[in-house]
């Protein structure tokens, strides 16, 4: 009996704390109607910018909300004016309402203060998120979130192959430098700070290195960041001879690796989106005979997120959107490969009868692997990580 009053009691006070943030989050929406959100996101796809075109739509008729996609290329970039921003006194009427980060970015604006919130607590939305499953939606590349920004969507690194030229694949990085070394010129990455470019380099730093530990604390507690980085110099001094164009010029991005490999140019291509070589395969840009693959080791996964600045003009309107593109018809929409393809961010367990069914009607894409096939899932080294790769990069390839 006493354990049932007390679950009573509990319950009560659940009930009490779901109505008071219903309430509090009806006030976030009375506010927010009527404001116009600028959102600064990537805007290097088509089929990313018909998914935020969409989102937009929903949530001006759904909220009265409206969203102005700011197409950027630099995420870096946005957050340096952030950060001038501060730096001249602008505390308010800020130039951007919600930004599209994670990692350095996200950490570079926590660490400065940089950050509305902690809000997403209060978002209904979020307590469909799986946080116990995927616990990158709750730590950045080493740095806690702290409810900092919402989680959007999953990502993690596959290859891609056109089978045409053979049914064979690297499954390791020792098998890649064989690869290599057998097919010259087939191979490549794409040049650091591009993020697929440093994506692709701390691959290969996970799988090679000696003091994995080392990875997940900041740089700068490593006793020796030379030692820890001594294996990924080794490959890449022996990888670059043998790729394409002799490792003298890298492609600029994912997107040119990706014509390239259409072009019949190279052999393998690269994504952080499972999804995409079927996306591309339905829109015609990639042969139907290519197919995506991971390393038997498994490959780098993290989650991506959207934020509030301090001094968002539209901090209402910006977090009814973010809680909009964390709700299950959002997160669906843009699940299917036919639209853009970016795994959920969202617990199956915690949706509804019927979200879950609309969930599992989703196609899955004639090249992207299952769930079990995407298994295991490598966490990101702390963000600290990536300042020291690519500079040390650049310093001994960068010409």
């Amino acid at each position: 009996m006493r354990r049932l009053a007390t679950a009573a009691v509990a319950l009560a006070a659940s009930v009490a704390s779901m109505t008071v943030a219903s309430a509090d989050w009806s006030a976030v929406e009375a506010e927010a109607k009527g404001q116009t959100v600028y959102f600064n996101a990537w805007g290097g796809s088509d089929a990313i910018n018909r998914y935020i075109a969409w989102a937009a739509d929903e949530t001006e008729a759904r909220f009265g909300v409206t969203v102005e996609h700011v197409k950027i290329d630099d995420t870096a970039a946005v957050v340096a004016r952030i950060l001038a921003e501060q730096t001249a006194g602008r505390t308010s009427d800020g130039t951007v309402d919600l930004i599209w980060v994670n990692g350095e970015n996200f950490r570079t604006l926590k660490s400065n203060g940089l950050l509305h919130g902690p809000w997403t607590q209060d978002a209904p939305n979020y307590a469909l998120v799986d946080t116990e499953g995927k616990p990158t939606t709750t730590l950045d590349f080493g740095e806690p979130v702290d409810n900092l920004e919402a989680p959007w969507g999953m990502a993690q690194l596959v290859f891609m192959h056109d089978t045409a030229r053979g049914a064979e694949h690297p499954t390791s990085m020792a098998e890649l430098l064989a690869y290599a070394e057998a097919n010259p010129g087939r191979v490549t990455y794409p040049n650091p700070p591009n993020f697929h470019g440093t994506t692709f380099i701390k691959q290969v730093l996970l799988e090679l290195t000696d003091t994995p530990e080392a990875l997940i604390a900041p740089a700068s507690e490593a006793a020796d960041i030379d030692a820890v980085l001594a294996p990924l110099w080794t490959f890449l001094d022996a990888l670059h001879p043998h790729m394409w164009r002799q490792g003298e010029n890298h492609p600029k991005d994912a997107q040119v690796m990706r014509q390239l490999l259409d072009d019949g140019e190279i052999d393998i291509s690269l994504s952080f989106n499972p999804n995409e070589a079927s996306r591309a395969i339905a829109d015609g840009q990639l042969p139907e005979t290519v197919r995506t693959y991971i390393h038997t080791g498994g490959t780098l996964g993290n989650t991506h997120f959207v934020a509030v600045p301090f001094n968002s003009s539209n901090a209402a309107g910006a977090k009814v959107f973010a809680n909009f593109l964390m709700s299950a018809d959002a997160q669906a929409e843009k699940a299917n490969p036919d639209v853009w393809g970016d795994p959920s961010v969202l617990a199956q367990g915690k949706l509804s009868d019927t979200d879950r069914a609309t969930f599992d009607a989703l196609p899955l894409g004639v090249a992207t692997l299952s769930p079990a096939e995407l298994s295991p899932t490598l966490p990101e080294p702390h963000a600290s990580w990536v300042g020291e790769l690519e500079a040390r990069w650049q310093q001994r390839y960068g010409g």
